[in-house]
Formats: structure tokens, C-alpha cells, sequence
């Protein structure tokens, strides 16, 4: 019984609900983060970012699936990958098969094309992480990574990674460096101000372009009733 609960609790937080239900108040908060987004980046394309948090749990690997979600919906061209190379989540998100990905093709296995999976979703494709190898900051700073991300480039308007939280491992402070900006989440009532601030220290201290931060489950009062948004 416990077992089935669990599993019912998980494939809901997976919810991709920007796709599920997109008239939904929170899909609405996507797609104004998304046009927020916009906005910070209006003096210089957007064309490479990242998604992070503190710690983890916070809401991001959900957050940077539904983000790609609308800005697909929005007609661009958009690559999703899973950056975190220690605790991967989207291919169990988007049911994909995680024998190659980010990972094989670092490490020289695969091409580009070979990894690249499609989604169910028009104008999204998807790379997982692939295999978890033992050196994932290594990885993510090569010269294989900087060639991935110029051959990304050439076919995406937007390519959007899922990287491990900043607080727990090198990776994120690594990747910002390569990308055009950086999107800090953070959750209500769990992440603390300090973990946040030193958070924004490290990748400020990376040369991270921090384009600004997702406040993550917090409950809004809106005439009688309440709603999440962000996430639920």
C-alpha cells in the first residue's frame, strides 16, 4: 500500500502540467517566468541556460522541464538536457531511455544526433544524462562540452540544462561559465536565505550571467481561495 502511495506521489510531482493543463494558474506563472526571461536577456540573445537551486529538492529539475515546456509552446526550437550527471530526473519525467545521453557523448561514444530524443511535445527534443560517469565536473568543463554546446547552437533557438544544486557540487559553477545565463531556484519555507546567498556568491564567483531567481511553492491568496505557484 505504502509502495503504490509512493509511486503515485512521485508521478505526480512529475506532472509536466505547462503541457497537461496549460490554462492552469501555475502554467501561467511558467509562462510569465518565461517572458521574464525575456526581458533579462533584451540586450543579448538568449540562446544557452542553465537551472539550478541551493540545494536540493527545491523544485528544479520540475521547474526546468516546464519552462522548456512553454517555451516550446512559444514556437522556438528547444533542447532540454540533463546536466545533473550524479542524480539525473529527466528521463524518468519524460519516460526515456538513459543508455546514452550527455555523458556518452563527452566521454567521445556518441555524435550529437545520435543522443537526441524526441518528446511528445512539438518543438522539444530531450538528451538525457546518460550513464553516470565518475568524473561529472570534468565532463561538463572539457573541450568536448564547449564543442556540444557550439554544435547545439547550430540547430536550437534555446537550449536549456538541468545541472546539479550549487551548494552540493562543483558542476553548476562550471557549466555557468559556458552558458548565457544562470536561473536560481529557491523554495518557499525550505531553502534558507544563507544557503541562497552563498549560492549566488559561488556562481557570481564562476562569472555566472545570473539572470534571476524562481521563488518556488509559495502560497498565494487570491480573493477566496488559494493557489501554488511555481510548482506544486
Amino acid at each position: 500500500m505504502a509502495r503504490k502511495q509512493k509511486k503515485a506521489i512521485q508521478s505526480q510531482a512529475r506532472t509536466l502540467i505547462a503541457n497537461d493543463n496549460p490554462k492552469s494558474p501555475i502554467a501561467e506563472q511558467y509562462r510569465t517566468i518565461r517572458t521574464n526571461l525575456e526581458f533579462a536577456s533584451v540586450d543579448e540573445k538568449l540562446s544557452t541556460m542553465m537551472v539550478t537551486s541551493a540545494g536540493p529538492s527545491e523544485g528544479k529539475s520540475l521547474t526546468t522541464a516546464n519552462l522548456a515546456v512553454v517555451f516550446a509552446q512559444q514556437g522556438k526550437r528547444v533542447l532540454l538536457i540533463d546536466a545533473d550527471l550524479r542524480k539525473p530526473t529527466i528521463h524518468y519525467t519524460f519516460r526515456l531511455d538513459n543508455s546514452k545521453g550527455l555523458s556518452t557523448y563527452l566521454a567521445g561514444g556518441h555524435r550529437l544526433p545520435t543522443i537526441v530524443q524526441e518528446s511528445q511535445i512539438e518543438n522539444l527534443d530531450l538528451i538525457s544524462s546518460g550513464p553516470i560517469p565518475p568524473n561529472p565536473s570534468e565532463l561538463l568543463g572539457s573541450k568536448a562540452m564547449a564543442k556540444f554546446i557550439l554544435e547545439a547552437k547550430q540547430q536550437y533557438d534555446l537550449i536549456i540544462f538541468d545541472s546539479p544544486p550549487v551548494l552540493a557540487v562543483t558542476d553548476s559553477q562550471v557549466l555557468s561559465s559556458s552558458v548565457d545565463g544562470t536561473l536560481l531556484v529557491v523554495r518557499s519555507k525550505q531553502t534558507e536565505n544563507e544557503a541562497a546567498v552563498k549560492a549566488k556568491e559561488l556562481l557570481l564567483q564562476a562569472k555566472a550571467n545570473i539572470l534571476g531567481a524562481v521563488l518556488n511553492d509559495r502560497e498565494v491568496k487570491s480573493s477566496n481561495y488559494y493557489y501554488y505557484y511555481g510548482q506544486k
